[in-house]
């Protein structure tokens, strides 16, 4: 790396409804794709940046972290400000500093926390009047029935640990899909003065942190364990489903609104950002 090169990590929140998920594709507008693109409106030529998880279409970011190489020669405060003004609204640099060359944000992790948002109405039975809610549907799951949340939390309890989650993703890379889950949890939350929030409905937020993640696998899992909310699945089930590893047994993944990349974790770096 020359004198002039600056390898920077940078944290980005972004809204991911618009977009096709964070990987660079062809032909569809992603996160990576139009973080690239803003850079080279200021660097003049095409830099690869790597992130530290590729989230699926119409998932969001509020701890996505993300690393590139770019020749700088100014205070690394200015590029985050040109950074920003050629981004869309939609995704910002909220934080950024020099890096360790040997730092990268997808293997020096050494865990990731996603979070899942819930919305439901206390009621047995689907009601047929219009439920839309355009302020906070667009960040949060709208469930128009009654949910079980003790029994989700029950079901939630069964993932902790170092286990075999071939029956809720596939791996990204080779054929491993051992991970290890160090929480899973759900809570309710009172967000009656939030301007998101729809008074006539509870939430309640699922929580999930592990060394590494299947792909799509918190969708699956978030799936799977709304139909135990849902008492359509019952414990022994959802454990059954675990135990056989297998793909068939997993319930549809939850739609991505409702799912937020939220922190990773780097111990090695406790600095990195301050």
């Amino acid at each position: 790396m020359s004198a002039d090169t600056l390898h920077v990590a940078a944290l980005v929140a972004y809204d991911g409804t618009d977009y096709a998920g964070f990987q660079v594709q062809n032909n569809a507008s992603t996160i990576q794709g139009s973080l690239e693109l803003a850079l080279s409106k200021i660097t003049g030529s095409l830099y690869r940046l790597a992130g530290s998880g590729r989230t699926d279409s119409g998932v969001h970011a509020r701890g996505q972290v993300v690393t590139v190489s770019v020749p700088w020669k100014h205070p690394i405060e200015n590029l985050q400000r040109a950074w920003n003004a050629h981004l869309p609204s939609s995704i910002v640099v909220q934080k950024i500093a020099a890096a360790p060359e040997n730092f990268h944000p997808r293997f020096s992790a050494k865990s990731r926390t996603y979070r899942y948002f819930i919305e439901w109405e206390q009621r047995e039975e689907y009601n047929s009047l219009p439920s839309y809610s355009p302020l906070s549907d667009r960040y949060a799951l709208f469930v128009p029935k009654s949910l079980d949340v003790q029994a989700m939390q029950d079901a939630a309890k069964l993932l902790i640990g170092t286990q075999d989650f071939a029956t809720f993703g596939h791996p990204p890379h080779g054929v491993n899909t051992v991970r290890t889950i160090r929480k899973a949890e759900f809570q309710c939350v009172n967000t009656d003065l939030h301007p998101l929030q729809n008074s006539q409905r509870n939430r309640c937020v699922f929580t999930i942190v592990a060394n590494a993640f299947l792909r799509q696998m918190v969708r699956n899992l978030t799936g799977s364990l709304l139909e135990v909310g849902r008492r359509h699945w019952s414990l022994e089930k959802f454990h059954c489903a675990i135990e056989t590893r297998d793909r068939r047994l997993s319930a549809p993944p939850a739609p991505p609104n409702g799912l937020f990349l939220e922190y990773v974790e780097y111990p090695d770096y406790p600095n990195l950002f301050s």
